[in-house]
């Protein structure tokens, strides 16, 4: 994707934009090909040619996301910075993530929007309105629902108690066993994605203190879908159920930007 990073309005705020060229549908390509358009040659070898092509607009979309008013945090997310691994352990968690996690003001007040139906109603897939074991499910703004190969959707849960997964205990296999089961049934029922063919994960360190879990077609190399940050949900259930207290037992590795805070409460206590 491409950014920019912009003043609106001669204000002094700023906005994020990231410009995304859409997938290629494959029922599209014959007429990409029959169509005219402008084909620069770029390299021919033997059998082998290279052609830049300029395809009609109806077939050149280009998906745009804008974040605004964007903080300090939103532009040093989409900037190239080095990236290392963190190996947290619990004492590192309570010592230094979790305050570090109070002392922020992070606003997930989009995730309550969508859980009290003020905002993306008519985007939602699935709900299971119990309060303490239900959730929505809603495709991810990075999905434009036009093609099923880099289906993405996000499951919010209704509870507002849980921040991450260092959260969870054998009191949440409920819900979590809810948001496996029903949100494969209802990508199934609404898409016609089998289970066997999606990736179902949590992040950590989540990009938001609200625990949401991660849907994608197992063929796309979805952003965040790593080793190093993705907890697939079903070793989540199976890990919890052999011991309540797993999460807060083990080390967990996730990886850092430089330029973020997190990354510097690390260097300060001397864990890097």
């Amino acid at each position: 994707f491409i950014f920019q990073r912009i003043g609106l309005s001669g204000e002094g705020t700023d906005a994020v934009v990231i410009l995304e060229k859409t997938p290629f549908q494959e029922e599209k390509i014959p007429d990409l090909l029959k169509k005219p358009m402008n084909a620069e040659l770029q390299m021919h070898n033997d059998i082998y040619c290279t052609f830049y092509l300029s395809p009609p607009p109806e077939l050149s979309e280009i998906k745009a996301t804008v974040v605004y008013p964007a903080t300090e945090k939103h532009i040093q997310k989409y900037l190239r910075q080095e990236v290392h691994l963190i190996r947290e352990t619990w004492e590192d968690y309570k010592n230094i993530t979790l305050p570090f996690i109070h002392s922020q003001s992070f606003s997930i007040q989009w995730v309550y929007n969508i859980l009290e139906k003020k905002a993306e109603t008519d985007r939602i897939v699935h709900e299971n309105p119990d309060p303490s074991n239900g959730f929505v499910l809603v495709p991810d703004l990075k999905w434009n629902q036009n093609q099923l190969e880099d289906l993405y959707l996000i499951a919010l849960v209704h509870r507002r108690d849980i921040k991450s997964l260092r959260d969870l205990t054998a009191e949440h296999l409920p819900l979590l066993r809810n948001v496996l089961q029903e949100g494969k049934e209802a990508i199934v029922k609404r898409f016609g994605v089998p289970s066997s063919q999606l990736r179902i994960y949590l992040h950590y360190q989540p990009s938001y203190y609200h625990l949401h879990v991660h849907f994608t077609a197992l063929g796309y190399d979805a952003p965040g879908s790593s080793v190093e940050r993705a907890h697939l949900l079903a070793d989540v259930i199976d890990n919890l159920a052999m011991d309540s207290m797993y999460y807060q037992k083990r080390a967990l590795t996730f990886p850092l930007r430089a330029d973020e805070p997190l990354f510097k409460k690390f260097q300060e206590a001397g864990r890097l």
